[in-house]
């Protein structure tokens, strides 16, 4: 994705957990760690041994987080875990997940993926009614509306919980001796149901269940609210049904690992599709097909094999750049892409070539990369998008940035060309980008290239605007 370093989409969240296995700790290590790639903030494993919840959170990548003996000390039969990036509330260590609290005397623990677009709504409502929030997450919004239900039974209260929230949202909420697995009605994002040596797994993503050897068994379903207990499943549906599903597009694009089956259909084999068609219709005359590693190369496969093409890996990518690489400077903006993504000179010197990416947000990143293929000798330096120009925000768990900032809001389509320095510049079409998938267009949510928000917004929703209340601003 052209858009590092520019406060833009990166990874957001990946839950993971497990019900009724004695390495459930070491197995939610694992899973998290195939889910790093959906948030390298912060990490987080809650366990139960059917008496007690145990927490180990930190800001950190996973490896980082449960180092040493840690898992240890969180041993129990049943866990869930998360991993974060923020696109609500601040990075810190407040804002770590799970969440676990006492709600009337019981341990509830609560993972989130997504964000909740009636978020400032409900949070003032909830203020004005007494509530004490501690952090700036629209995650807590939920244990607070579980405090304030008084129903008897805990998965009433939780439905009748649910249901106030708006948005896109996967939830793994945990007490002492049972598991609830929650997805929007509109099935925003991702969420699988698999089964390990008898125990039942739960992830945002199928790459998490192939780590550990479970066995998919199914979605779980939009609007729904799963039970995991000593009993085995329960499914309740509490939500008003859409009228329509919502799937993001872009979790094929981009977000999801290309090992992944999302959505029903396989991720890598949808990257290729979209470089086929993307070659369909912006074909070229060049000497080679660079994908920009990692989020471009499966569409350069597709675009390469399509054209006839030889495909050559010109632009390396370091696997070893710190998250917190800092910037002080333009200078040091520019080096701080250089090592990420460094052009093979003898490669590309004297050649044309065609560079394939998932998308250009800002464009900043984009034009450097660019600059480094010129700086190279390519002869030519052409480009392929494999979705449209990113023209909206999203409001639905992605960072994109407002969207005055979204370069293809901005400028058309031989702009974007000459300020990125480009020989030919061209986007994968909104209908080719559909015609990709292996569902209805109509069950997918594509806002940020549409600007058709399938869920209503707060107006005021925004990554600070929780940490702004919170301050009373």
């Amino acid at each position: 994705m052209s858009n590092e370093n520019d406060s833009t989409p990166k990874d957001f969240c990946g839950l993971f957990g497990i019900y009724g296995n004695p390495e459930a700790a070491d197995l939610t290590f694992l899973g998290l760690y195939a889910l790093q790639h959906r948030g390298e903030e912060a990490a987080g494993i809650v366990t139960s041994n059917n008496r007690r919840l145990v927490a180990h959170v930190s800001p950190g990548l996973v490896s980082e987080v449960f180092s040493g003996p840690i898992l240890e000390t969180i041993k129990g039969d049943m866990s869930i875990g998360h991993v974060r990036y923020s696109t609500t509330g601040s990075s810190n260590s407040k804002n770590c997940q799970p969440m676990m609290v006492s709600i009337r005397g019981q341990q509830v623990a609560v993972a989130h993926n997504g964000n909740i677009t009636n978020a400032p709504t409900l949070r003032k409502a909830l203020d004005n009614s007494g509530a004490i929030f501690q952090t700036s997450m629209d995650s807590e919004l939920l244990i607070h509306l579980l405090a304030k239900c008084d129903d008897e039974k805990f998965v009433d209260a939780l439905c009748k919980s649910v249901v106030q929230l708006k948005g896109a949202f996967c939830l793994l909420v945990q007490t002492k001796d049972t598991i609830y697995a929650i997805r929007d009605p509109n099935g925003f994002r991702p969420f699988s149901l698999g089964k390990l040596w008898g125990s039942y797994v739960l992830s945002s993503e199928t790459c998490a269940l192939d780590l550990i050897e479970a066995e998919y068994v199914r979605d779980i379903l939009p609007g729904e609210v799963l039970e995991i207990s000593k009993n085995g499943l329960k499914s309740y549906f509490p939500f008003a049904k859409p009228k329509q599903l919502s799937h993001c597009i872009f979790e094929q694009i981009y977000f999801a690992k290309p090992d992944s089956n999302i959505f029903g259909f396989n991720v890598y084999e949808t990257r290729k599709r979209l470089g086929r068609q993307l070659a369909k219709e912006s074909p070229l005359n060049v000497d080679m097909v660079l994908p920009m590693p990692d989020s471009g190369n499966y569409a350069a496969i597709g675009y390469a094999q399509e054209l006839g093409v030889p495909l050559e890996l010109g632009m390396i990518r370091n696997h070893y750049v710190g998250r917190t690489f800092i910037e002080p400077s333009q200078i040091m903006r520019e080096f701080g892409v250089k090592i990420k993504h460094n052009p093979v000179k003898d490669l590309v010197f004297g050649k044309k070539v065609v560079v394939v990416d998932d998308s250009i947000v800002r464009g900043n990143t984009a034009k450097i990369k660019i600059k480094s293929l010129r700086q190279a000798g390519a002869k030519e330096v052409h480009m392929r998008i494999c979705c449209p120009p990113h023209k909206f925000s999203c409001y639905y768990g992605i960072d994109f940035p407002e969207k005055s900032k979204l370069i293809a809001n901005n400028y058309k389509l031989e702009e974007i060309q000459k300020i990125l320095e480009l020989d030919s510049l061209a986007y994968l079409s909104y209908e080719g980008m559909l015609s990709c998938m292996k569902l209805p267009g109509e069950n997918f949510c594509t806002a940020c290239f549409s600007g058709e928000y399938p869920v209503e917004v707060d107006k005021e929703l925004n990554k600070l605007s929780l940490e702004l209340t919170q301050e009373g601003k």
